[in-house]
């Protein structure tokens, strides 16, 4: 699978999951200080979304220190489904009943177990239509 993966600030975390999405076979197109220092984390999130909503790739990760504003930023542009996924069961949900296709993280509060998981959870998880009027269990992932 193609992926953008984009940050304000090239952190550890961010190092981490771009080797682990690497050793899971996926191509990856790095936007914002993940590529070089450019841009502010708004910029940076609505590029990376135009790059998924244009199908210049198929799903985007997208950082910034909390995880809200790269969010709400990449949420701007249309067709844009980002979530900001701080466990694994949210990321689950976020595809399972909104087909999201952004996964937002915050670089402050993920640690690289936890985005591990997360992602794992991302990718293993497809869009229910019709499980939308289930919506309310948690626990049916």
């Amino acid at each position: 699978m193609k992926l953008v993966v984009a940050s304000d600030e090239k952190t550890p975390l961010n190092d981490y999951v771009i080797s682990y999405l690497k050793s899971l076979g996926h191509e990856l197109v790095l936007k914002g200080d993940l590529d070089s220092p450019n841009g502010k984390w708004a910029d940076i999130s609505m590029d990376a979304a135009e790059l998924v909503t244009s199908s210049q790739v198929d799903m985007g990760i997208i950082f910034c220190w909390s995880g809200t504003g790269a969010c709400m930023s990449a949420n701007k542009v249309k067709g844009a489904r980002a979530a900001l996924c701080i466990s694994p069961q949210i990321a689950g949900l976020a595809r399972k009943w909104n087909d999201a296709n952004i996964l937002v993280m915050g670089n402050v509060n993920t640690s690289n177990e936890t985005a591990k998981e997360i992602i794992d959870t991302w990718f293993a998880t497809s869009f229910d239509e019709e499980g939308l009027d289930q919506a309310h269990k948690l626990d049916t992932i």
